[in-house]
């Protein structure tokens, strides 16, 4: 029997998660892949499932009626695993290529029951971790699926979407004022610009300690109650945040965003551990 994590629990939701895709997509069916914390191997019991499945083709009008009568019934299995899982369905070719990024593909979001077209996992950053850690939980090595993505441009996709992002958030902030996404923008920043430094993916944990360690210790406090406000997203997207915590997300995201337009991505492939960390252009 597959054990894709050390839970259980969730194991067999994804093993019946799998099973499903495979009766609904048939010969269609190339793969089914882990991403996000549980394919770089820091995650937790709060953990999002993210998940990409690899096919031929896109959905035909019948598979996706297969699949989005499977998706319900895997949310309603009593699991609260269940109810915590997001990926995306790729066509091979798009899968394969990094310039195809941004093109909608069919998408399951957080706590949804259906799916719907989205280029929300169709991005370099996605593809790079797939590539690079995806837990194949059906299927060949996802290296096999996925052209090697030069570091360049994993840098270069994470440097737009700080700056895209946080424009939208400031633009509109009153959407994004709940605690879920006070918590999620704190930690998504961080571990954004520890990416971008690092030319590699990592987690929201280890962005947290990473943006702790090299950034003005006065967002020290404000990262670790992001980090304790983690739990239950399904309760706090409908509590609004406060006031003055939201003001100092919104003040950290700049910070981030200023940095992030003064990086200049380098040409050579990306340094690691104590290299690139001794490198950085970021003053205490």
């Amino acid at each position: 029997m597959n054990s894709f994590t050390p839970y259980g629990e969730l194991n067999e939701v994804l093993r019946e998660l799998v099973r499903g895709m495979q009766d609904a997509l048939a010969d269609d069916f190339i793969g089914a892949y882990l991403q996000g914390s549980f394919a770089v191997g820091d995650f937790d019991e709060h953990s999002d499932v993210d998940f990409i499945v690899a096919m031929e083709d896109d959905l035909s009008a019948e598979q996706l009626d297969l699949l989005q009568e499977l998706h319900p019934r895997i949310y309603n299995m009593g699991s609260e695993w269940a109810k915590h899982l997001e990926g995306s369905y790729f066509p091979r070719e798009i899968l394969r290529d990094y310039d195809k990024s941004g093109t909608p593909v069919w998408y399951l979001e957080h706590g949804a029951q259906t799916l719907q077209r989205s280029t929300h996992c169709n991005t370099v950053v996605v593809k790079w971790t797939v590539r690079n850690y995806g837990v194949a939980m059906a299927g060949p090595a996802a290296r096999t699926l996925i052209d090697p993505i030069p570091t360049r441009e994993l840098r270069r996709d994470i440097k737009e979407t700080i700056i895209s992002w946080g424009e939208e958030i400031l633009t509109e902030p009153e959407r994004f004022s709940n605690r879920f996404y006070q918590s999620f923008i704190v930690l998504s920043y961080c571990r954004m610009l520890r990416d971008l430094y690092a030319g590699d993916t990592g987690s929201k944990r280890v962005g947290a300690e990473w943006a702790k360690a090299n950034l003005d210790p006065r967002w020290s406090g404000l990262i670790d109650r992001a980090w304790d406000g983690r739990p239950d997203p399904a309760r706090s997207v409908r509590e609004p945040a406060d006031p003055a915590e939201f003001a100092e997300t919104l003040e950290f995201m700049k910070q981030v965003m200023e940095l992030t337009r003064g990086y200049v991505i380098p040409d050579q492939a990306s340094l690691r551990g104590a290299d690139w960390a001794s490198n950085l252009p970021i003053d205490n």
